[in-house]
């Protein structure tokens, strides 16, 4: 690998001494509740009830830490209240805002928490087609969605770039959440060998993938309908550069979302490595570990264009 690619950032952000520190330490446990099955009030009794420590996220009701505890070491995760979810990984399932009886795909949905996250927002009312190319992955989904007792969930193993709507009793869908496979900087906190096993050449193979998988997400959206555009890395490439590519590709736009008051967030870049990408990419957030003690990530809302 030679350079530790978290020196390629420092000049994003605002401080980079807190920045690379942040990213050596350990990741805070935070748990999901989940709604469908407990509201977060009656969780955090049965929690209290149980002498299991938490410390709620000051930006998300359903979300807490837990200091001395692993997620299922509690009988609120045996009943499948809590999920095991990284605080900034519910963020695409909120840009995304699906509302209930609405047919929403998740393009690369495996293990699940985006997806239970999303049809929980749904009040488990409508139909998310949770979609992954991985088989193995896919058993992983079914046990979350069946533990955290999600029903409005339609699973299907296919290769997001070409996803066919062939098979359902409508044109297009509503909204789509894509959280792509990335090259993971982000998660750093947790799964320090992503920097060890990190290459240029990785990077630019991803971001043709992400690209592709963002457009066919795109064109199966009706119009008006929203798409979510989400990533665990830091990388411009992967980011701000496959927004680009795709506003110039297909008919959308980025839009403003209001990211959670209490969590801390920056837009998007405009210009990376002599590159110069479409103004619309500073709508996108970026997460950095350093201002909210969590992981990387990066989120863009999209509008489909008529």
């Amino acid at each position: 690998m030679g350079v530790n690619p978290l020196d390629r950032y420092e000049s994003l952000v605002d401080d980079p001494t807190a920045f690379r520190a942040a990213c050596d330490r350990p990741l805070p446990t935070t748990v999901r509740v989940n709604t469908i099955k407990s509201s977060a009030e009656r969780t955090r009794r049965a929690l209290d009830d149980e002498g299991v420590a938490y410390d709620p996220v000051s930006w998300a009701d359903d979300l807490l830490t837990l200091p001395d505890s692993s997620p299922g070491d509690s009988w609120a995760f045996a009943h499948g209240w809590l999920h095991g979810q990284e605080e900034v990984s519910a963020l695409p399932s909120l840009a995304l805002d699906p509302q209930p009886g609405e047919t929403v795909w998740c393009a690369c949905a495996a293990p699940g928490s985006k997806a239970t996250h999303t049809a929980a927002l749904m009040a488990d009312q409508g139909n998310v087609v949770a979609n992954d190319s991985s088989l193995g992955r896919l058993s992983a989904l079914r046990h979350n969605a069946q533990r955290l007792g999600v029903t409005a969930t339609t699973v299907t193993r296919a290769d997001a770039r070409s996803y066919s709507l062939n098979p359902f009793a409508f044109d297009a869908f509503d909204r789509a959440l894509v959280d792509v496979p990335c090259s993971c900087e982000g998660t750093v906190r947790k799964n320090p060998d992503v920097l060890t096993e990190w290459t240029m050449d990785h990077v630019e193979s991803l971001a043709e993938i992400q690209t592709d998988i963002l457009c066919r997400a795109v064109q199966a959206t009706r119009a008006g309908g929203i798409v979510v555009y989400s990533t665990c890395t830091f990388a411009p490439e992967e980011n701000e550069a496959v927004l680009d590519r795709v506003l110039a590709a297909e008919d959308c736009r980025v839009v403003e979302w209001d990211a959670p008051a209490g969590l801390e967030t920056d837009p998007g870049i405009t210009a990376w490595a002599g590159e110069r990408y479409d103004p619309q990419v500073e709508r996108a957030t970026r997460v950095y570990p350093h201002r909210n003690d969590t992981g990387g990530f990066f989120c863009a809302r999209l509008e489909v264009g008529a």
